[in-house]
């Protein structure tokens, strides 16, 4: 609607100072020529905005201009809330702040709106961790958000997986990520990733660093994460796979595009798997619904295992617990 899209060209340019035409119409997903109607609309219902011509020109807002228009529809007001999860806050530190935050916005809503947000508020609960895994333990979590804040060079003692385990870095730490209940810091130089739980020490710097100005967090990550899958299966089995069987991850995925019905019922898939170790121990869970076919190293590890199973099963009475 273009009453909406008028309140967010107008909240652009007061959240972020000047921006050109084409800057407003990709923000706006418009026209540049949209872009000029609506300026001009703004400008005629008493808007103080100036446009300013040259290579660094653009439109702007009179300085000291503010509007009190939240522009928030019903459903934005849910998701605003909604996306104030309370215990990643409260790790960062910033737990009484995201509640400070949410009373004020809160008070500036209408009434209806309120209603809202109370709604969404007594009906969803985020929780991202698992239900199987303890939290991680983070004390330099604080920390490290702080440094991420100020651009501030930190010194850490970092626990890895390979030889040796414990090193020392100096990262300029570019950002966080909390994924899966885990907190995550991209820090340059690379950029990289790092375990937050795996700082053993840290000692921040006296030393500012230079934050590039085409580093994207978001778009790092979605790559990052890309990367971690695809050098994480390296190698493939060969299956089959009982009717009901249910793997998970990216096996389940090339099972259910790859899979081939059999002529008893059962479906031959080739699917990824990180490891010999790992496929051996998540096959295991499907127990008689799965049959490995290839690698044979790994169905050998599957009939051994099998075997030592129906041999302890299979002695009247129970072993000794030798």
């Amino acid at each position: 609607m273009k009453s909406s899209r008028l309140v967010s060209l107008l909240l652009l340019l007061q959240t972020r100072g000047r921006m050109t035409a084409a800057q407003l119409a990709e923000e706006l997903e418009v026209s540049v020529r949209t872009v000029y109607r609506d300026v001009e609309a703004l400008s005629a219902a008493g808007v103080p905005l100036y446009g300013d011509a040259g290579h660094a020109g653009g439109y702007r807002l009179l300085d000291g201009y503010r509007t009190r228009l939240t522009g928030l529809t019903a459903q934005e007001a849910e998701a605003l809330f909604l996306s104030g999860a309370p215990g990643p806050a409260a790790e960062l530190g910033l737990g009484p702040v995201l509640a400070a935050a949410q009373l004020k916005v809160r008070a500036a809503l209408p009434a209806q709106l309120r209603a809202h947000t109370d709604r969404v508020a007594g009906r969803f609960h985020l929780d991202a961790p698992g239900w199987y895994t303890d939290a991680d333990d983070t004390p330099y979590l604080p920390a490290v958000a702080d440094a991420v804040w100020q651009g501030r060079v930190l010194h850490v003692t970092y626990r890895r997986w390979r030889e040796p385990t414990d090193v020392r870095r100096r990262l300029e730490p570019l950002g966080l990520v909390l994924k899966a209940g885990r907190w995550y810091v991209v820090a340059a130089p690379g950029p990289r990733t790092y375990r937050v739980d795996q700082i053993l020490e840290l000692t921040p710097g006296d030393e500012d660093f230079t934050r590039p100005a085409d580093f994207d967090l978001a778009a790092y990550w979605t790559s990052y994460q890309r990367d971690f899958h695809r050098t994480l299966y390296r190698t493939e089995a060969l299956v089959r796979l009982a009717p009901g069987a249910r793997l998970t991850g990216p096996a389940a995925d090339a099972a259910h595009r790859t899979g081939r019905p059999q002529p008893d019922g059962w479906t031959l898939a080739r699917v990824p798997i990180e490891s010999l170790d790992h496929a051996h121990a998540e096959f295991l869970r499907l127990g008689t619904d799965i049959e490995v076919l290839e690698p044979a190293e790994l169905r050998e590890r599957m009939a051994r295992t099998a075997g030592e199973l129906a041999r302890r099963y299979g002695t009247a009475g129970g072993g000794d617990g030798g």
